[in-house]
């Protein structure tokens, strides 16, 4: 796929202060099951983590939407203090809904083990994925979707900047069969140096 400024959307490895983000591969399986594990993270009513036993269909379903061009998946890995270099695998993340022709992305379908919550792994994963998305794919706004009763996601996306959109009613359907409302969230081009530096300041102080 590659976007109007001729940037390819094709899958890449990006490196930051905390965590590496590396195109998502069956060769992740263990670790996303372990970084799973971590909290137990599949009984969260809020969010849809797949458990053990799933974790090779979810694994497949993302590299399918990937070989579709609606979904750019990645296993998120923390840095190794000792190396510098890629270490333990903490979870994933993705842009999806892609829409080369804008171009367009939502970053979502994330999770993190429990353990790392709160370390800074999570907005340093935010942060790689705007920056490519506004200054290397040349996107005019990135999107970010929740579930109306997921409060604290709901916090932690206007924690980076984004502004709300509105809200799908009735959207989509939850595990359990139960319509989900959607709040839908968006970081424009123009508001980006803001938010990045907002980001960075977060993190320097997590350093």
């Amino acid at each position: 796929m590659t976007s109007p400024n001729g940037s390819v959307l094709e899958p890449i490895t990006l490196t930051g202060r905390h965590v590496v983000l590396e195109p998502l591969s069956q060769d992740h399986h263990d670790g996303l099951v372990d970084a799973a594990r971590d909290g137990e993270l599949w009984h969260l009513w809020y969010t849809s983590v797949p458990a053990p036993d799933g974790m090779a269909a979810e694994i497949s379903r993302r590299l399918a939407l990937q070989d579709a061009g609606s979904m750019l998946p990645f296993t998120t890995r923390l840095i190794d203090p000792a190396t510098g270099g890629p270490g333990k695998v903490i979870g994933m993340t993705s842009y999806m809904n892609i829409d080369a022709a804008t171009p367009r992305a939502e970053i979502g379908s994330t999770w993190n083990a429990a353990s790392v919550h709160g370390s800074g792994s999570n907005p340093d994963s935010k942060l790689l994925l705007l920056r490519h998305a506004f200054e290397t794919l040349g996107c005019p706004a990135v999107e970010f979707r929740t579930h109306w009763l997921n409060h604290q996601s709901r916090e932690a996306i206007a924690r980076l900047g984004a502004k709300q959109d509105g809200v799908l009613r009735s959207h989509t359907r939850s595990a359990d069969g139960a319509l989900r409302d959607t709040v839908v969230f968006s970081i424009l081009e123009h508001e980006w140096p803001m938010v990045r530096n907002a980001l960075e300041s977060r993190l320097a102080k997590q350093r």
